[in-house]
């Protein structure tokens, strides 16, 4: 699962001029209510606050039966910037990213968020790959917001590649909150332009609705969260388990949905591919 939590930390919620306002306890609750219906194996966060809040909602979600002993928390030392991911599985390779740079111009600019990048062991014979990105919002930026999305979609799709130059077949799920459309020039560089590294498996709701963002103010709704997967992975998808949650508190939670697939834990690419030997037993 990916979910964008909306502001899990201190903020200047009232207007006081200090961000010192937690987020409100009823919408803390929804989503824990949310993810306890649900029930993830694997939970990839975005938004998450400072390490005391994402200490915070671990007891929450175990106090509700989803306890979660291997994380992977990247603190970018800013209020809500950080990615984590919490699993069911062990975690048994760590590799984020906190050192990337592109340049607009003279400019040269960091990833302000990174990018998350483990690898966990789900049995002993099956173990698959999740980079988790939450890429530049919309806001306005000087040096264009728009170009910086794709720079950083760029970069992480620099990750993807390099990932599968050295495991064709890795089973690899790149995930997270984009914040741009299907047709956009940044989801084009993530997935790949002249090769397609990574296929949109487009999760959607029991009604067929894909939107993952709305906008209360100006009722809009928006696909902006994905789930992508390699060559390797797509054959263990599960498709009609795959959903976009539809929750009565999910517009409670936060401004995103949460997005859900699901995964069979065994590599049926290689099962399809291996050919049985002479003589060998039924």
């Amino acid at each position: 699962m990916t979910y964008n939590l909306r502001l899990y930390g201190n903020e200047d919620r009232d207007g006081g001029g200090k961000d010192d306002d937690p987020k409100p306890e009823a919408e803390r609750s929804a989503i824990i209510e949310v993810l306890a219906t649900a029930r993830p194996d694997v939970l990839a966060v975005q938004e998450m606050g400072a390490p005391e809040f994402f200490a915070s909602f671990r007891e929450e979600l175990k106090g509700r039966g989803l306890a979660y002993p291997h994380v992977e928390y990247l603190h970018r030392g800013r209020r809500q910037a950080n990615l984590a991911l919490l699993s069911r599985f062990p975690i048994v390779e760590r590799n984020p990213h906190t050192n990337d740079l592109y340049r607009i111009g003279p400019a040269q600019v960091p990833v302000a968020r990174g990018f998350l990048d483990v690898t966990i062991q789900v049995n002993p014979a099956y173990k698959c790959r999740i980079l988790v990105a939450h890429l530049k919002s919309k806001v306005f930026h000087q040096l264009g917001q728009t170009e910086m999305r794709r720079n950083e979609a760029r970069l992480l799709n620099n990750h993807v590649r390099a990932a599968l130059k050295e495991q064709p077949d890795l089973n690899l799920v790149v995930l997270g909150d984009f914040n741009d459309t299907p047709s956009s020039a940044a989801l084009h560089e993530v997935k790949g332009e002249r090769t397609v590294y990574l296929e949109d498996v487009r999760p959607a709701d029991p009604f067929g609705d894909a939107w993952t963002h709305f906008t209360a103010a100006w009722d809009e709704y928006e696909r902006l969260d994905y789930i992508l997967v390699s060559r390797g992975m797509k054959p263990e998808l599960v498709r009609a388990k795959t959903t976009a949650i539809r929750h009565p508190l999910m517009l409670q939670a936060s401004d995103h949905r949460p997005l859900m697939a699901v995964f069979k834990a065994v590599d049926e690419r290689a099962a399809t591919n291996s050919v049985p030997t002479a003589g060998g037993g039924g």
